[in-house]
């Protein structure tokens, strides 16, 4: 069974392209339980979506099918802000209940996270707790650039102190090797592979990136 929990160690690292990525490279479906920062184009049946629910404009979903063809699921909250979770559900009047989230069907599964590791989901449960109770292995999404040493080995800690899984890193960014091995070695986690800034973002140039920087069997 494939199935991963994309994270990483803080917003705008490159998360849903990884994700959308790792989605067409292996073959899977793909889900993001909260999406928040939509704005206008939130329904107001945003709590409560329907399943076959077509993915909005400007969601991290749309990108994902955008750039892969991958069978997508709706979310279970839609939020307007571009805020974290628990805030941004707040401001909308919408009450985030973790406990009722069932997890799509299926061998092969990518699910996105929102923000980083610890990024509050509620007042109460953060992101990382909720990934301690699927127990799936999680695959943590970190830049190449200054800093990572330190926000990716705070990651892997927080991760691992709640027993959640880590299957590995996957880097974005421009080359760094001292950077990763480093984040490898004292982290003891596995360096999946690291995908460099496409200049021009597309399902072809990012499946052939997938294939040139990481392996398929790595994911199996």
């Amino acid at each position: 069974m494939a199935r991963f929990v994309i994270t990483a160690t803080g917003t705008d690292v490159g998360k849903t392209v990884f994700a959308a990525g790792l989605c067409g490279m292996i073959g899977a479906d793909y889900w993001k339980p909260v999406q928040s920062g939509l704005a206008g184009n939130v329904p107001n049946e945003a709590a409560a979506p329907a399943d076959g629910r077509a993915a909005q404009p400007g969601s991290d979903r749309a990108e994902v099918e955008r750039l892969s063809g991958a069978r997508t699921h709706p979310e279970a909250w839609m939020l307007r802000d571009p805020l974290s979770p628990h805030r941004a559900a707040e401001l909308q009047g919408v009450v985030v209940d973790p406990g009722t989230l069932t997890l799509p069907a299926g061998d092969r599964l990518v699910i996105e996270g929102a923000g980083g590791v610890l990024v509050p989901l509620t007042r109460q449960v953060l992101y990382a707790d909720l990934f301690a109770r699927w127990q799936i292995p999680v695959v943590l999404v970190a830049s190449t650039g200054l800093g990572t040493i330190s926000h990716s080995l705070t990651a892997l800690e927080s991760l691992r102190a709640r027993g959640v899984p880590v299957h590995g890193v996957a880097f974005v960014g421009a080359r760094n090797d001292d950077n990763m091995a480093t984040i490898g070695q004292i982290g003891r986690v596995r360096v999946l592979g690291r995908l460099p800034i496409l200049p021009d973002l597309g399902r072809t140039a990012l499946a052939q990136a997938m294939t040139a920087n990481f392996s398929a069997e790595d994911f199996a």
